[in-house]
């Protein structure tokens, strides 16, 4: 295989996880840096969990992300179709290839049988395995089987005594003995088949060179090898990814937080903030740098330098890279991007005044849903806090009051023509300075008079954007609350 095919085959069943998508770019960046292809081929051969809708859910994460595949089910390409449920009849005839070579055989137990049997070897204390049973049929009993229409299934047969060795390209060499492994189902009883058999045809006919995905593939790999060699076909390389984990170490799950794609879309992180983050989330490039580019990490990437530890999904991490990505964002950027956030601001205010607002809060977003709550202030027609938020420090109530009075006369002096943050700074600093005053005693009561919080932008900027008439009101309006 001379040219490096790589492939995302995810399951339609729900949301695309966010594992999923650090899978995806993996794949993608592999593909990438060595100029092949990054095909994505929709797994759904499981139909009691197919989710309608789930497979868009999967073309737009991926798009979202800017990763993107150069042959699909959405796209076309040269080996279509890329959805499995759509290639029944090749599995079928694969599968009947290796039943008429020996290498694997019908078998016709029932569910009651199979559960008899797992029952019997537990209490045995053995591992749950296939006894075989069927594999002793004969000819003649086979064909009068499949004459009645009886259901089967179709297993592979193992080999015995055999060590299978995987070159894992994150692992290194691991083996596996055959007499752990159990005659693996490869063709449902519904004409489906299993994952086993069709990850194996599909990546073969697709020419997939490499196959990223993520550890827990590791104990099946032994079988795929065995069924490229039953095929007679060139296996691909292996690359297993160690597994994204809670803080607490556990797998990632949806009872411990959000895992899909979605989730993050809809709080506002940015795809560029995601990608740079996952593509942390088990490779390390070696440096000192952290902030890479979808091109960047294309460059940079390299599968020698994944390593095998679970990844910790830290949102204090996540967060603290899209509030960087947030600040390289030109204003108009943003405004476009805050929009479907800001929907009622907008029609209240308008964009002059929604603009002023979102460039004070730029610095301080984390993600772009923060910004409806940062901003609520702006646009209230009243303030609600608690009066004990205007004390500074030991200042008792009276002092607060005495000094917002003075504010608000300082403020009163200044004409709406120059009424801009610096000169409402040069002309409260200058005042106090010229009275030997504290600037915490007047610039912290002033600051919550017009927001209502312990934080906020300078309150300098913030009357700016509120105007003189509704800066004085709500001082005022904080006077009479004290």
């Amino acid at each position: 295989m001379s040219k490096i095919r790589t492939r995302f085959a995810p399951s339609p069943t729900g949301f695309l996880h966010i594992g999923s998508l650090r899978t995806a770019l993996y794949s993608y960046l592999l593909a990438q840096k060595n100029g092949g292809d990054f095909i994505l081929r929709l797994e759904d051969t499981d139909m009691k969990r197919f989710v309608e809708g789930a497979s868009e859910a999967i073309y737009n994460g991926l798009k979202w992300a800017g990763i993107k595949y150069s042959e699909g089910p959405d796209v076309g390409g040269d080996f279509g179709p890329y959805v499995q449920s759509q290639r029944l009849e090749i599995y079928k005839k694969y599968a009947l290839e290796l039943v008429d070579k020996g290498l694997a055989y019908y078998c016709f137990c029932d569910s009651k049988t199979l559960e008899e049997m797992r029952q019997e070897q537990t209490a045995k204390k053995q591992a749950p395995k296939y006894d075989r049973r069927c594999l002793k049929l004969s000819k003649e009993e086979i064909a009068q089987k499949l004459s009645d229409n009886t259901p089967f299934v179709i297993r592979m047969k193992m080999p015995t005594d055999r060590v299978v060795e995987i070159d894992d390209l994150v692992w290194g060499k691991v083996s596996y003995n055959t007499n752990d492994l159990d005659d693996q189902v490869l063709l449902k009883s519904d004409g489906y088949p299993t994952y086993h058999l069709a990850v194996v045809v599909d990546d073969h006919l697709m020419k997939i060179s490499h196959v990223t995905r993520t550890e827990e593939w590791l104990p099946s790999t032994p079988k795929h090898i065995l069924l490229y060699e039953y095929f007679g076909w060139e296996a691909p390389k292996w690359a297993h990814l160690p597994l994204l984990l809670n803080t607490d170490r556990t797998k990632m799950s949806k009872r411990k937080g959000d895992v899909a794609v979605e989730d993050y879309i809809k709080k506002g992180y940015l795809p560029e903030a995601m990608i740079n983050y996952l593509a942390f989330l088990g490779w390390n490039p070696g440096t000192e740098k952290e902030i890479y580019s979808m091109e960047e990490l294309i460059k940079d990437f390299d599968l020698k330098k994944i390593h095998k530890a679970g990844a910790v999904f830290d949102i204090e991490k996540l967060d603290y890279l899209n509030g960087y990505y947030i600040r390289q964002k030109s204003l108009d950027e943003l405004m476009k991007l805050c929009k479907s956030f800001l929907a009622k601001e907008w029609e209240a205010k308008g964009e002059e005044y929604i603009k002023k607002v979102i460039a004070l809060e730029q610095e301080r977003l984390k993600k772009l849903s923060d910004i409806s709550e940062a901003i609520e202030f702006f646009f209230a027609d009243e303030l609600k806090y608690e009066p004990e938020l205007l004390i500074w420090k030991k200042l008792t109530a009276e002092q607060i009051k005495k000094n917002l009075e003075e504010v608000s006369e300082q403020l009163e002096k200044i004409p709406e023509k120059n009424w801009v943050n610096d000169s409402l700074e040069e002309a409260m600093i200058t005042y106090i300075k010229a009275k030997e005053l504290k600037t915490g005693d007047y610039l912290w009561p002033m600051r919550v008079a017009l927001t209502g919080r312990k934080a906020s932008p300078s309150p300098f900027d913030v009357a700016e954007v509120l105007g003189k008439e509704e800066s004085l009101k709500r001082i005022k309006f904080a006077m009479n609350l004290l």
